[in-house]
């Protein structure tokens, strides 16, 4: 700087400088512009993905939150261009008035050219800020590489997020001793009219008369979902399921390999998990697991079929079946778990014929898939032993649990971490040798402790609100020797009966699981549940806040244009 230099031409070139002011910032400030680009990179994705997803609510939140963080931002940066015009207007004046005063060319002193040395209170600023930066950064890379740090599967077929830990125990209780097999013929709702033995003769007759009259009132009122052609999507699938075959031994039209001339296929174990999960998933399974047999998990099969036949362990070296027993040989250890989706954009409109289909549509191609790994594993010169009644064989929420699959639930049905509650759960049995996989923890289990959003949904009030899952049973047909949240499922089954005029599904709805959304933020949710829980009851008021849960109008739906079987295969 000259003596004779205009105090006016610099504030100019300081004011020219102001517009760009990239020497003017701190470490802090860039941080802090740092986490609010990162932050709406992730509010304008979540409110695209919510719009393309017709989540209307959490698109207008969503976009409200982006807009006014944007809108922050802004006025800030304005803000501090005001400000700072003002201190280099001071400090010009102020050189200005020092120069005349001493008449002669002065250089800037040291500290003006090299900055003020950081205050405690701006050093303490910049590394909190850095934290909070850092934080936010390295939660969004997590996220982004969840697959790549994540342990593999038994057969290493596929990666779940990081935060989907595989544990030695699941992370509901299970009391081996006290654990007893069950009479399915006796204890269980399933294939059994109205509420089976657990009501009279009389109030069963009732209730089937009562659900037909409800039926043909919707019908002949043309209520949404209960159409004549929403009727007629629902008995096809229904009509066309009855007639697949569904046997305990399989089909076995399949060549086995001694009918080709070669020998049996050997594997190691890992290796024939990984065959067969890869093989079930071009079937149609979304997802499959393996739990090995022992004396304890045995306990796990029925002693009594749905349809009244005996299930037994033998030392023979072949199954085989006649009109009083299934003979399961001692060979076969392994049963081999997996999941069919349904389609949540139907259960969404529950309870209806439309969200009725959805699930008699998921239990014919877990019926297809059956009947495909029979047949594949009698190709490779093995046994595969079925369910031969609907939902038979054994417990289904409990093998899928020892088989990863999911966490027990509020619901007392397994929750997956990639569909939440929006599968139906299959089983067979097989003698090929498999890596068994291990149960797992995602914060499932222990969200539901907090969440209870699907007992509050429920219409007849059959689910628990309990805190604590429990040990005791309500009713005979919930096995002891286990922890769980007990639904009431006689009442479950008379609503349907007396008011749905259709099987139901709200509760799987409205779980915060079962959004299938893709957006980032959903994922950064699950990362939350699973590593912070504290945050568990914020989540589910954001959950709230943001419009899910809420049943859609099964009026739209057939205005849709709806993937293929109404489902997104992608895993999340």
């Amino acid at each position: 700087m000259t003596n004779n230099q205009n105090p006016r031409d610099i504030l100019n070139l300081e004011s020219h400088f102001r517009w760009l002011r990239v020497r003017r910032r701190t470490a802090s400030e860039w941080l802090a512009w740092g986490l609010w680009l990162l932050s709406l990179a992730i509010l304008l994705e979540y409110t695209w993905s919510s719009f393309v997803e017709g989540e209307t609510q959490a698109t207008v939140l969503a976009g409200a939150l982006f807009f006014g963080l944007l809108a922050a931002g802004v006025i800030v940066n304005i803000m501090r261009g005001v400000d700072a015009q003002s201190i280099h207007k001071y400090r010009s004046q102020q050189i200005a008035q020092k120069d005349d005063a001493l008449g002669s060319s002065s250089e800037p002193d040291e500290t003006q050219a090299n900055g003020r040395p950081l205050t405690r209170r701006q050093f303490i600023k910049t590394v909190g800020m850095a934290g909070v930066t850092v934080g936010a950064a390295g939660s969004t890379a997590l996220v982004a590489g969840s697959q790549m740090l994540g342990t593999p599967t038994s057969g290493g077929v596929y990666r779940r997020p990081w935060w989907v830990r595989q544990v030695e125990v699941p992370t509901t209780g299970i009391d081996w001793d006290m654990m007893q097999r069950v009479d399915a013929a006796r204890n269980t709702l399933a294939g059994n009219p109205a509420l089976g033995r657990f009501a009279s003769q009389e109030e069963n007759d009732y209730l089937e008369t009562v659900r037909r009259q409800n039926e043909f009132n919707r019908l002949t009122n043309n209520e949404a979902g209960f159409t004549l052609k929403d009727f007629a999507l629902a008995n096809a699938f229904s009509g066309t399921r009855d007639i697949m075959p569904r046997t305990f031994l399989g089909p076995r039209q399949a060549p086995r390999p001694e009918d080709l001339g070669v020998d049996r296929w050997q594997g190691s174990p890992d290796e024939n998990a990984r065959l067969l999960k890869v093989a079930m998933q071009q079937m149609g399974a979304a997802t499959v697991g393996i739990v090995e047999l022992d004396e304890r998990t045995r306990k796990l099969i029925y002693s009594v079929d749905n349809d009244g036949k005996r299930l037994e362990f033998e030392n023979v070296e072949h199954a085989y079946e006649d009109t009083e027993k299934r003979v399961i040989p001692f060979a076969a250890r392994w049963v081999v778990v997996y999941a069919v989706q349904m389609s949540d954009i139907a259960i969404r409109r529950a309870p209806t014929k439309i969200a009725q289909m959805a699930t008699t549509e998921a239990y014919q191609r877990g019926l297809m898939i059956q009947n495909n790994v029979q047949e594949f594993l009698r190709g490779l010169g093995y046994q595969g032993l079925g369910e031969a009644e609907l939902n038979g064989l054994g417990i289904a929420p409990a093998l899928a649990v020892l088989a990863g699959l999911g966490e027990l639930s509020r619901l007392n049905r397994v929750v997956t971490p990639e569909f939440g509650p929006m599968v139906r759960i299959f089983k067979l049995i097989t003698d090929l040798p498999l890596a068994p996989d291990k149960p797992i923890d995602a914060g499932i289990a222990r969200f539901c402790r907090t969440c209870k959003k699907c007992a509050e949904a429920c219409p007849p009030s059959a689910l628990s609100f309990d805190t604590e899952p429990g040990w005791i049973p309500i009713g005979e047909w919930s096995n002891p020797g286990h922890q769980a949240w007990f639904e009431d499922s006689v009442r479950c089954r008379r609503y349907w009966y007396e008011e749905a005029g259709s099987n139901c599904g709200i509760c799987f709805s409205v779980c915060p699981f079962s959004k299938r959304n893709r957006s980032f933020m959903h994922d950064l949710v699950r990362m939350q549940i699973a590593t912070f829980p504290e945050l568990d009851e914020l989540t589910r008021t954001m959950d709230d806040a943001f419009g899910y849960g809420v049943q859609k109008d099964p009026g739209d739906w057939w205005d849709l244009d709806l993937p293929e079987y109404g489902i997104d295969t992608h895993k999340d």
